[in-house]
């Protein structure tokens, strides 16, 4: 199947270009994947979630942890114009930016921001930015390189994990995406905001989603590697004698958060949201959801 193939392709790029992280007891990271950060217009489904994701992001930032996005964290399908969704959430790029200037930040492209898998696009938005408060060019994430696919790898056990999106193999997501983009600009953009769903969104469409999801543990079996994507928008931490296939969710659910968090070879599924203590006072909150999973334990 392409699907396989897509994959394959992923593990193969990221091993000949050494896009691998070696994962010991001391490696913390949070992985984040479909933040969607849009312009701050009523079509922005970020926009809700962005003082729970700034929030959790200066925890993880405090706490020495790496950031991995793993792709979909611009919306570039709805709206053409990095600029103004760089300029909607500030702040939220100038924290990114001190995760980039310590080293600690790792940038891939998912099928909504496709576009920066070229790399004359990526330096035009990315590298820089001008300053309109200052009135000057700014560096914003100098010389990224923004990846397709990394793998980690357990130091201990030598078992693998690959990194990708997840929309590979998906053709109107991957091979078909600019066809998904004109779409979703001049029509599903408007028609999400009245209920419609894109039935090409797996993370609308239940069978789609479960055909990746099935396609994806098949070959994670056959190739003894686990993977950790996001794409469908469903948290996923597998449990015993599953397959290793991990899930990060999405930033932009209606009740806050998820992600993975790495913290010394020990995988947790985590939801940031708002809500009240015993006396109804409100602040962001951390939940462990599921694990903590060690690597070595998992069963590839």
């Amino acid at each position: 199947m392409f699907e396989y193939r897509r994959l394959t392709e992923c593990y193969v790029k990221a091993v000949h270009n050494k896009d691998v992280i070696n994962v010991d007891d001391d490696t913390k990271i949070i992985f984040f994947s479909d933040v969607h950060r849009g312009d701050n217009s009523m079509s922005d489904e970020f926009a809700h979630n962005q003082n729970v994701y700034f929030h959790a992001m200066k925890n993880y930032l405090k706490e020495d942890y790496s950031y991995v996005e793993i792709g979909d964290g611009d919306e570039l399908w709805e709206y053409s114009s990095f600029k103004n969704i760089r300029s909607a959430h500030s702040d939220v790029y100038c924290l990114m930016k001190e995760f980039y200037d310590k080293d600690r930040m790792i940038y891939m492209y998912g099928n909504h921001n496709m576009a920066f898998r070229h790399a004359p696009i990526a330096k035009h938005n990315l590298h820089h930015f001008f300053d309109e408060y200052l009135d000057i060019d700014t560096p914003l994430f100098p010389g990224i390189d923004v990846k397709e696919s990394i793998v980690l790898r357990d130091e201990s056990s030598g078992k693998e994990i690959l990194v990708v999106h997840g929309h590979q193999g998906d053709f109107m997501n991957d091979q078909g995406w600019v066809i998904s983009l004109l779409l979703m600009r001049v029509f599903w953009r408007y028609m999400h905001m009245i209920g419609f769903k894109n039935p090409a969104s797996p993370s609308k469409s239940r069978v789609k989603r479960h055909r990746i999801e099935k396609t994806f543990s098949r070959w994670i079996v056959e190739n003894r590697k686990g993977i950790l994507c996001g794409h469908t928008h469903r948290p996923k931490l597998p449990d015993e004698g599953e397959a290793v296939y991990l899930n990060t969710g999405c930033c932009v659910h209606p009740r806050g958060i998820t992600g993975i968090e790495l913290n010394g070879r020990e995988f947790s599924l985590v939801h940031w949201r708002i809500a009240p203590d015993d006396d109804g006072v409100l602040a962001i909150r951390k939940k462990v959801m599921k694990g903590p999973m060690k690597f070595g334990d998992f069963k590839i």
